[in-house]
């Protein structure tokens, strides 16, 4: 999966150096902001030869304005009053855009057997979200998978999805994982929602 700038930036916490008065690097810490990008992926649909773009945002109202600081085992998340965050936000979304639409100018990264026309794939494609801590993980069922924009039986070259989360005192050390299925369940792509 490739991250954009902005994704990388936001998911790597990248620090934007300058210099302070007395002539010293000073790092500052980068502010989340939702929606925040997550990533994209382009496939070859075989047999059709139809490209497929999947495009990731993370909707997160609740991080707007906070910014992680320091580094290593001291790094922490605070929010934009200043008080320090230690778990997820209890509500959050994927909001996860796949097309057929020549939206993108790269090659594509991969390519998908599948038997489904390309516009009914778009249509059906399944979610999965994993909670890792360390080398544990668990899946975390999705609250609800909502079609947003144009209904699921008009066909239609582009179909955008909010998958929904609920979760209560995920610790923000936990990296989310929202894997994208074919209605086989076999995995396209993931995108990754970590705060530290």
């Amino acid at each position: 999966m490739k991250l954009s700038p902005v994704a990388r930036c936001f998911f790597a916490a990248l620090a934007v150096v300058c210099t302070g008065v007395c002539g010293q690097p000073v790092v500052n810490p980068p502010t989340y902001h939702s929606p925040a990008p997550a990533g994209y992926e382009n496939f070859m649909l075989k047999p059709s030869g139809s490209v497929m773009a999947l495009l990731g945002l993370i909707e997160c109202p609740e991080i707007e304005g906070a910014q992680r600081v320091s580094e290593g085992m001291a790094s922490q998340v605070l929010a934009a009053d200043g008080t320090a965050i230690t778990t997820f936000p209890s509500h959050f979304s994927f909001r996860i855009t796949a097309s057929l639409r020549k939206t993108l100018t790269l090659l594509p990264d991969d390519s998908v057997t599948s038997n489904l026309e390309p516009e009914e794939l778009l249509a059906r494609l399944k979610f999965r979200m994993r909670a890792y801590d360390g080398l544990r993980v668990r899946e975390v069922e999705p609250e609800s998978v909502q079609m947003i924009g144009i209904p699921a039986d008009m066909p239609y070259d582009e179909r955008i999805y909010r998958v929904q989360f609920a979760v209560k005192g995920l610790p923000i050390t936990d990296r989310l994982v929202l894997d994208v299925l074919t209605p086989d369940g076999t995995q396209l792509t993931h995108f990754t929602f970590s705060l530290l």
